[in-house]
């Protein structure tokens, strides 16, 4: 056994003291089942609507079931070397951001506004006051934890998102870490502007319905961001996908956990939750025909990768729209979003040296951009009324241009600042060796095979 380093225990001596401190530290964040009562003692202090509360935790299931459908969907895309160390680092965000998000991110996000930028971070430091506080006000029918457990779904998959573009040569702890700063420095100030009543973009009315510019515009720029940084494989271009049923699968699941992700944002089991369950199917559909075709049209046989990775796209493109527009408006969005996140990852992959495997800037970055703007189109005062273009379009543009100027710029200087703290770029050994066993001494795959030698009959252990 290898000699324990300060940096190996540095992490799990972080977590004692964040336990210590949440039991010892802020004895005010515990919770007291009477303080929920009214003053009688007997009757409840908020009234709630249990039709919202029912939906509202079926919807938090789904968001995060979504952060191992994303890793089935991108560990089956990767090369077998590195499947697991893909997975892992999706779903390791599960983990990190469950923490964090109850010791400070939720505070940041949700907390009393700092100029319209960020939450005040002792606001619900530990979840205080979270449990008996008084409800959202955007969400007054549902608990406050409830309302903050949803939240906290999107917050665990967005950096998740952006593993795609930094797959195959990104060290394992340097990206825990960026988890982290990602989380307080790119996430928390996006979702305060945009989903805080006293935050910047939505004040200005940019229309957010659950997550274009917070969680896919952030995504797909830190991606980008991480690329350029990382610079490309040695191995670029030399291995298949190892797994595509695993992509189906994942594919299938995001779909299914999209339902929440999109429906859930309209906070209550009313009908806006259905229009969002409509243009979110209805843009996933046309989005994956429209990449398969696509694909045709230039030469290529229909693929079960090409549907599948236009799906998604359109499942981000109608985010920001999902409560805004109508169904035909989401076809068409669909429908747009997968053409230019299609063209634009064959212009990347073919014509410029950026490596980002997966097209996670193409797929999440611009397909949030692209749902943005024709979110500015197509966006109605409510389903049914007149449309706002082109009085909406211009703010849209702002808060688009807004996400994708701060979240590049932010990160890039975090992947330079961890580059510098802890090297992220993995030796071209355990780049060959690939990350499943360089980084988790673990392997993908691992069978026996019996081997005939000479009339014997042998076993041999194989690893795919």
């Amino acid at each position: 056994m290898s000699k324990t380093t300060v940096k190996q225990v540095a992490p799990f001596l972080v977590l004692l003291g964040v336990a210590v401190a949440a039991i010892f530290i802020t004895p005010a964040a515990s919770f007291d089942p009477a303080s929920v009562l009214g003053d009688d003692g007997k009757t409840p202090k908020y009234v709630y609507n249990s039709g919202d509360i029912a939906w509202m935790l079926v919807s938090c299931a789904f968001v995060f079931l979504m952060t191992p459908a994303l890793a089935f969907f991108y560990g089956g895309m990767v090369g077998r070397k590195n499947v697991l160390s893909t997975m892992i680092k999706s779903t390791v965000s599960a983990g990190i951001i469950s923490v964090f998000w109850i010791v400070i991110q939720f505070s940041l996000c949700f907390g009393k506004s700092i100029g319209g930028f960020i939450g005040d971070p002792s606001t619900f430091l530990f979840f205080k006051g979270v449990m008996e506080g008084e409800p959202w006000p955007l969400a007054a029918t549902i608990p406050l934890p409830l309302f903050a457990f949803f939240q906290l779904m999107f917050a665990i998959i967005t950096p998740g998102l952006v593993v795609g573009a930094v797959a195959e040569r990104i060290r394992f702890s340097s990206y825990t870490l960026f988890i982290v700063l990602f989380g307080a420095l790119v996430y928390a100030p996006l979702a305060h502007m945009a989903w805080h009543p006293d935050g910047l973009m939505f004040k200005w009315g940019v229309q957010d319905f659950a997550g274009g510019t917070v969680v896919h515009i952030s995504a797909g720029m830190a991606a980008l961001a991480g690329a350029l940084v990382l610079k490309p494989r040695k191995s670029i271009g030399t291995h298949s996908p190892a797994n595509i049923p695993y992509v189906l699968i994942g594919t299938g699941l995001l779909w299914f956990g999209w339902f929440g992700f999109n429906a859930g944002s309209a906070v209550g089991a009313g009908s806006l939750g259905v229009y969002a369950f409509a243009t979110t199917n209805t843009a996933a559909a046309a989005a994956g025909l429209s990449w398969m075709f696509l694909d045709v049209i230039r030469g290529k046989k229909p693929s079960v990768l090409g549907f599948c990775i236009g799906a998604v796209v359109g499942l981000v493109a109608v985010t920001p729209a999902a409560g805004f527009v109508g169904v035909p408006q989401a076809l068409f969005i669909g429908f747009i979003a997968a053409i230019v996140s299609n063209l634009v990852a064959e212009f990347l992959k073919h014509k410029t040296k950026l490596d980002d495997p997966l097209d996670v800037f193409a797929c999440h970055g611009l397909g949030g951009i692209t749902g943005m703007l024709l979110t500015g189109v197509f966006s109605m005062v409510k389903p049914g009324e007149t449309a706002l273009f082109p009085t909406q379009f211009p703010i849209q543009l702002v808060g688009m241009l807004i996400a994708v100027t701060y979240s590049f710029v932010v990160s890039f200087i975090l992947f330079k600042v961890i580059n510098l703290i802890l090297p992220m770029r993995v030796t071209q050994a355990e780049e060959d060796e690939g990350l499943d066993a360089s980084q988790h001494d673990e392997k993908y795959l691992q069978g026996t095979l019996l081997v005939h030698n000479n009339g014997v009959v042998e076993e041999k252990t194989v690893t795919h």
